[in-house]
């Protein structure tokens, strides 16, 4: 199965304006909900985005189940660090995630961290639809007012 990453103008140009701010930044990829992709910067190719959208699922379904776990609160993010590079997971209000990968020995990790919230923060104008809640498990959702009835 290839999947090939949605080409939309604006959100294409706001990821590559995120990883083009930042040393070390390597591709930005927006998912689905659901881990469809709607987007990508310039750097990254479908079978890539293939592999990032499964796991990526994985991560998303580990936070998740630690917010409810924990009664957390949502899931805002999940970063990965490895010896050579950070995964960086973000949620979306409108449910999408966006995923960035940083690399290098000389990175700013803490500047990555800025980038990506202030893009979340302006996810909206970007994004080329507007996703509701595919369920009550959202990503937002802690399962605690299930549990506490």
């Amino acid at each position: 199965m290839t999947s090939a990453v949605v080409t939309n103008d604006g959100l294409t140009s706001a990821l590559d304006r995120l990883v083009d701010r930042v040393h070390g930044a390597e591709f930005a990829v927006v998912l689905s909900p659901d881990g469809l992709p709607l987007g990508g910067s310039r750097q990254v190719g479908a079978e890539l985005v293939e592999q990032i959208s499964g796991v990526v699922a994985g991560l998303i379904g580990l936070g998740l189940a630690a917010t409810r776990v924990c009664e957390g609160g949502a899931l805002r993010q999940v970063v990965v660090q490895m010896s050579r590079a950070f995964l960086f997971i973000a949620t979306i209000p409108n449910g999408t995630i966006l995923t960035v990968r940083i690399a290098g020995d000389d990175v700013e990790v803490g500047d990555m961290a800025y980038e990506v919230a202030m893009f979340v923060g302006q996810a909206e104008r970007h994004l080329p639809i507007r996703l509701g809640p595919a369920s009550s498990a959202t990503i937002g959702d802690t399962g605690a007012q299930h549990r506490h009835r």
